[in-house]
């Protein structure tokens, strides 16, 4: 089950039952089912605190995500998503915050099926498995 959630602001009226079914066909063209998932969207602050609290960073960020996976087999996790910052990387990327949001999600989905971004090769290869991704989008 995918749920979409909000801390602290609303939901975005554009995430809904076809973003669910976009992720889901993502999931399974990894060869993965969809177990649990949980998007939260938040402020910055929120996830500010999330990010110093539970990771030890002291740095605001678009998307923190958690793996809850107990099967190999099964995609399950929870997603933190900042729009402040997702709205504020969309203007600085010149891209609409419809895209900007679908590429966090999909960067937090990515994540959880085990795609690094911390060297500079996975970087590469993280943003070309985000454009895969984001061309399911229906």
């Amino acid at each position: 089950m995918i749920y979409f959630d909000s801390e602290d602001i609303d939901i975005p009226q554009f995430v809904n039952d076809q973003t669910k079914e976009w992720i889901s066909t993502t999931i399974q063209s990894f060869d993965k089912r969809v177990g649990e998932l949980r998007f939260v969207f938040c402020s910055d602050e929120f996830l500010y605190q999330m990010n110093v609290k539970y990771l030890n960073h002291n740095t605001y960020t678009d998307i923190i995500t958690f793996d809850t996976s107990e099967n190999p087999k099964f995609v399950s996790g929870e997603l933190f998503v900042s729009l402040d910052r997702v709205r504020e990387n969309a203007e600085n990327n010149a891209k609409t915050i419809e895209n900007e949001v679908f590429r966090v999600i999909i960067h937090g989905i990515l994540h959880l099926l085990g795609f690094k971004d911390k060297k500079e090769s996975d970087i590469i290869e993280m943003r070309s498995q985000e454009e895969k991704c984001l061309s399911l989008l229906p």
